[in-house]
């Protein structure tokens, strides 16, 4: 099967700057695509060139086997946007927005089942000023499905919503995907993009640093698991470190060690504990995350950034 989004070598400049320097990815039918970057690292721009609002310099670009640069009013009736900030009015009723908005496309998908998917079916004949950070942020879905795109780009779909209406968010994107939509995902939650994108891209200065699934990512860089527990009573550091084959290090009464396959290191460990009889307290195994990724190349660039003022 084609991919549904294929780039490249994207190049766009803005008079003598280049801002993209040859990217190339693709994005398949089903799929959530994190795309992530620091400011200024070209995601939007990418982005309006992806949703046929920007022309680029070089490269190939196809979305639905479309050249967005060429877009027809038929090719923008299967794709869904989700700005990242929408004024909608806040006088119509929540069904009467999202009606408006259905007769823009010739084969809209059925209002009412719209207003369920997203879970706004409670609030249909409330009006748009009424609802609520959360609330408002479904509709803006529901907006971007009315159509029934084949792909939806969702930008910073949670940004000032509460924990709450973020995880409601969350389980409403999931069900997106379970139902076969394509979701290109921008986000500056780094929990987000581990929790919802089967795949991740991160842009850093025109160019993509990194690609692939979370622990991909993390596996990439060299960040491993950290397995820990209170340091105890007689305990030899040096003996227990060549028993697992790992350096341990000791800090503020812990123990801690860096594991590159935790189920064999922790089997290891309990085994070791259950021979000498030890209980380790506050035993725990860390994972990475994609913040420590994100972190990791986001301080590249600033240092990268340094050098070239210099």
């Amino acid at each position: 099967m084609d991919p549904v989004v294929s780039v490249a070598g994207l190049r766009k400049s803005y008079g003598d700057r280049e801002r993209l320097h040859g990217i190339s990815f693709e994005v398949h039918a089903g799929e959530i695509l994190g795309f992530l970057g620091t400011n200024g690292a070209g995601k939007t721009t990418t982005i309006e060139i992806l949703e046929g609002y920007r022309p680029y310099n070089g490269g190939t670009v196809s979305v639905l086997g479309v050249d967005p640069a060429h877009a027809t009013r038929s090719w923008r009736q299967r794709i869904g946007l989700v700005l990242q900030e929408c004024e909608l009015d806040p006088v119509y009723t929540v069904r009467e927005t999202v009606t408006l908005f259905a007769r823009y496309f010739r084969r809209p998908t059925d209002v009412a089942a719209t207003l369920e998917a997203v879970g706004l079916s409670a609030k249909a004949d409330d009006r748009v000023g009424q609802l609520s950070g959360g609330q408002k942020r479904r509709l803006d879905v529901a907006v971007g499905l009315v159509g029934d795109p084949e792909i939806l780009f969702l930008d910073e779909p949670t940004t000032g919503l509460d924990p709450l209406a973020r995880r409601e968010m969350w389980t409403m994107i999931e069900g997106l995907r379970a139902a076969g939509k394509t979701i290109f995902l921008t986000t500056h939650y780094m929990d987000e993009a581990q929790h919802l994108a089967d795949r991740i891209i991160i842009l850093r200065a025109g160019e993509i640093a990194a690609a692939g699934t979370a622990d991909e990512l993390s596996a990439t860089l060299g960040y491993r698991a950290t397995v820990s527990f209170d340091a105890f009573a007689d305990l030899d550091v040096d003996q227990l470190g060549a028993a697992l084959g790992r350096a341990l290090r000791v800090s503020e009464s812990a123990v801690h060690f860096a594991s590159p396959s935790v189920q064999a290191d922790v089997a290891a460990l309990l085994d070791w504990a259950r021979d000498h009889d030890v209980q380790l307290a506050n035993f725990q195994v860390i994972q990475p995350s994609l913040d420590d990724v994100f972190v990791h190349l986001a301080g590249d660039e600033a240092r990268g950034a340094g050098e070239v003022d210099r």
